[in-house]
């Protein structure tokens, strides 16, 4: 008797095991209930020790993904890497080559013509056997277009439903003026992602001869290190080499900027909206 009395002491209520069936059923569960009513339930789940801290917070964050619209996080349209319709393959192949993104809208002649859409992946077989003269307007993918004001959870729902990672954003008048992942989101969830390309081993990648794909937060040490700099890394305020840009800039660069320091030219080559991502180095001989 005291055993069993024991092991229900150690378990939270049968009730509760219910609303968790019924509220997690459905990751975006707010959509069938009031917001305090879900925040309430959260609170009660911590402090019976069904949830933890960090399960809340993120729960209550995608309670409030229902509030940000796609302009909020978007990666707006000066920073964006796009692809035109008539653009020379060879440039194609070197754009995905030094932004290192798996898919870019390709816009068309037309203002604000969003055509489709292009993964990096569906020319692979094309370079595989040799040809670099292609087109690709053969490859492109159905593009999604979606207003600046559409909110996030159902732009979520909409990415799981057609298996879409990207959509480009226009304004109220039809201009493009950004675009969002489902990365993008995804970060608002769960903090920074690192995707394939983010891991130490691959802070350095030589893509040619004296040009490399650099990792902005490599630790500014090991960046002069490896390019023999003659700097004193105690001498500048920032402990990775994309804070030294931004420290030298004032303000987050933009996609194309770029420092010259030594022997080497220093070039952004990805950024969204609150980072910059990566760096072409070139050494200038």
């Amino acid at each position: 008797m005291n055993e069993k009395q024991n092991n229900e002491e150690g378990q939270p209520p049968s009730g509760m095991f219910g609303k968790l069936k019924r509220y997690f059923r459905n990751p975006f569960f707010i959509k069938t209930q009031s917001v305090s009513e879900v925040t309430d339930f959260l609170k009660d789940a911590v402090d019976q020790n069904i949830i933890d801290k960090e399960a809340e917070s993120i729960a209550n964050k995608a309670i409030k993904l229902g509030d940000i619209t796609a302009k909020e996080i978007m990666i707006p349209k000066v920073d964006m890497i796009t692809i035109q319709i008539d653009e020379d393959t060879q440039e194609i192949i070197q754009k995905i080559i030094d932004s290192g993104h798996s898919r870019y809208p390709v816009l068309g002649n037309e203002r604000n013509e969003v055509i489709g859409i292009l993964l990096a992946k569906d020319i692979l077989p094309k370079l595989f056997k040799g040809s670099t003269d292609f087109d690709i307007s053969e490859m492109l993918r159905d593009p999604n277009v979606v207003p600046e004001t559409k909110k996030i959870d159902t732009l979520l729902e909409e990415f799981k439903e057609d298996k879409s990672h990207l959509a480009v954003v226009i304004d109220e008048y039809g201009a493009i003026c950004g675009l969002i992942t489902i990365e993008d989101i995804l970060e608002e969830l769960v903090g920074e992602i690192e995707d394939e390309h983010d891991v130490d081993l691959n802070e350095i990648i030589e893509i040619s001869e004296n040009t490399f794909r650099v990792d902005a937060k490599i630790e500014l040490e090991e960046f002069i290190s490896f390019f023999e700099l003659k700097i004193d890394p105690l001498s500048i305020d920032a402990e990775t080499l994309g804070g030294l840009f931004i420290s030298k800039f004032g303000v987050l660069p933009k996609t194309g900027d770029k420092i010259k320091i030594n022997n080497i030219t220093i070039k952004v080559s990805d950024t969204n909206s609150r980072r910059i991502k990566k760096f072409k180095v070139t050494k200038n001989l």
